[in-house]
């Protein structure tokens, strides 16, 4: 495509046809706000905040530079006295029907409208006060709230979950002063078929959505001496952990993490790549007596609860395609309720599990039928990466200053295996590496075809006289493209792997939230897998069916992998759910 000459401020530069003035800013070191604007995703210039002055020959007028392409010759001013006093007075009028209790709100000190705010110097926040709209906060879900007191009407939340999660619960209700954003008929959240993947939550400005707080519960518990509470870590979390505290994307957080949980006071620190391994080691068993056995295939991972609920709602028919293992979170919990409260003499009742998680589906999980081995739920509470960010900051604990430390043991002994489990590709990958041994007794370690963030990626593998088809997909609206294939019979694979979040769980609904100016134009997808395929390589044991801890469990608790204990406590069960 040619280029194009614009001049920015007065410097020329160069652009691809086509490139809005919001690009060429970028390209030439320029950032303009934003709040309405997601790149390729919610391209729709409503907020105006981005609006910059142009001349292409007939003078400067202002135009929402996130839209609005470049031509040749043109003229732009980014930061003139006109494009200032439009975008402050267009700050005054958000705010002049939004709720501001700023210093109660969850995101408080990270808001993108706040920062706006004091960029622009607004003072006068009642300036236009008149009418406001009043709205009930809704409560009606599992894992998050919507209060749309505090809501912009960026329209961000639609956007995420229409069209890059295909579900499309959320719209605007009602029309002019009066729009909000809602479901159909007015229902809650928790009585829609929202899958609880939280990615609104990820992409909101503002603290109009958030997760469930349930920090306050997890410390009675610690402190409670009857207590014995033990936590678990995902792969993800030490892969966006540091952001909380002012490190760059793509920062290893996992020894500070360690330190920082002991000193929140929980008894047992330990990984849930622990149970991404057992993970495996069921699912590869489950993958090859399929294969052998004629079983349903293709089979597809169960790992990520949004995307089980996802099927639950939207493809019931193909529930048999799912593996029956129970997800790493509570396969952890489920063995530390019965195999370690076993070993240690604990009752059960008395352990209390928390899970930290990228993931805001994971508090939906815990509530799930058929997730209590021991008798009591497999897992109490599970904790957002940003939950755990709050514990720490109340807490005084100067995260950055903390030592590495580790993981205590036997449930802290994982492989490379297990830790990848939080980038897409990763549960594809580790199964793969396992099943290539179990049917050749070979070894099968970097799988780069189904690395990478692409919503949808297929490979095939010689394992032994089998070539196995292999299909990765992250993002639900790429799941759906996979499912159709199934159900029309075009589908080619033997092994699927999904995942809810678009990248994997280090893109997760509870991960940090990054700010859309930063999401815009930086993979923090890429970044943050990063920190987990290092990991992987620099670990002495990467594949699952190596792992010391791994091997003493089945000796001395579950005997084999796919044995009728090991059914009784890792394995689950599915259920049909309505469309609403």
């Amino acid at each position: 495509m040619a280029d194009i000459t614009v001049k920015i401020n007065g410097v020329e530069l160069s652009v691809p046809k086509g490139t809005t003035v919001l690009e060429a800013a970028h390209i030439a070191g320029i950032e303009i706000p934003t709040l309405c604007y997601m790149k390729e995703i919610n391209e729709i210039g409503a907020c105006r905040i981005c609006v910059t002055e142009v001349n292409e020959g007939r003078g400067f007028r202002l135009v929402a530079a996130c839209v609005y392409p470049c031509s040749d010759n043109m003229e732009i001013r980014t930061s003139s006295p006109k494009v200032i006093e439009s975008r402050k007075k267009t700050l005054e009028l958000i705010l002049s029907d939004h709720d501001r209790k700023c210093l109660s709100c969850v995101r408080s000190g990270h808001c993108e409208l706040q920062k706006l705010c004091k960029d622009y110097g607004v003072e006068d926040a009642a300036k236009y006060d008149g009418v406001k709209n009043e709205f009930e906060v809704d409560n009606s879900a599992a894992h998050m709230y919507r209060d749309n007191n505090k809501c912009i009407l960026c329209r961000r939340c639609v956007a995420v979950c229409a069209k890059t999660q295909g579900i499309g619960v959320i719209g605007a209700n009602e029309r002019g002063f009066k729009t909000y954003i809602g479901s159909a008929f007015d229902m809650g959240l928790g009585e829609t078929s929202c899958v609880s993947c939280g990615q609104c939550i990820a992409v909101c400005p503002v603290g109009a959505i958030a997760e469930k707080d349930f920090t306050k519960p997890v410390l009675e518990a610690i402190a409670d001496p009857e207590k014995t509470v033990l936590v678990q870590t995902a792969p993800a979390v030490r892969a966006g952990l540091a952001e909380c505290f002012g490190n760059p994307i793509g920062t290893n957080a996992e020894g500070k993490m360690a330190a920082a949980l002991r000193r929140l006071g929980f008894d047992k620190v330990f990984d849930t790549d622990f149970a991404a391994d057992l993970t495996i080691m069921e699912e590869a068993n489950e993958f090859v007596e399929r294969v052998q056995n004629g079983g349903v295939l293709p089979m597809i991972t169960s790992c990520s609860p949004g995307w089980v609920k996802f099927c639950e709602h939207y493809y019931p028919e193909l529930l048999p395609h799912l593996s029956s293992c129970k997800s790493p979170q509570q396969m952890f919990g489920a063995t530390a309720k019965t195999y370690y409260a076993e070993k240690m003499g604990l009752d059960p009742k008395n352990i209390v599990m928390v899970s930290i998680m990228p993931c805001t589906a994971k508090k939906f999980e815990i509530g799930r039928e058929d997730q209590s081995a021991a008798g009591v739920p497999d897992v109490d509470y599970a904790l957002t990466t940003r939950e755990l960010g709050r514990m720490i900051e109340r807490a005084g604990i100067n995260f950055n200053a903390l030592p590495e430390e580790k993981f205590d043991d036997p449930l802290g002994i994982s492989t490379g295996a297990a830790v990848i489990f939080g980038a897409t590709g990763g549960v594809m990958e580790a199964a793969l590496r396992t099943a290539y041994n179990t049917l050749t007794g070979g070894t099968l370690i970097d799988i780069p075809e189904v690395r990478g963030t692409e919503g949808i990626k297929k490979a095939t593998y010689k394992v032994g006289d089998l070539d196995v088809n292999v299909t990765v997909a992250s993002g639900l609206s790429n799941a759906r493209e996979v499912l159709d294939s199934i159900k029309n019979g075009t589908c080619d694979a033997q092994f699927i792997e999904i995942m809810a979040c678009p990248g994997g769980c280090v893109n997760g609904g509870g991960q940090p939230q990054v700010p859309m100016g930063i999401r815009n134009f930086v993979d923090i997808r890429a970044e943050r897998a990063k920190v987990l395929y290092d990991l992987d390589k620099s670990m002495p044991v990467r594949q699952s069916h190596e792992n010391p801890a791994i091997k003493q469990v089945y000796e001395e608790f579950f005997g084999k992998p796919g044995s009728h204990k090991a059914h009784e406590v890792l394995h689950t069960s599915y259920v049909k759910r309505s469309v609403n």
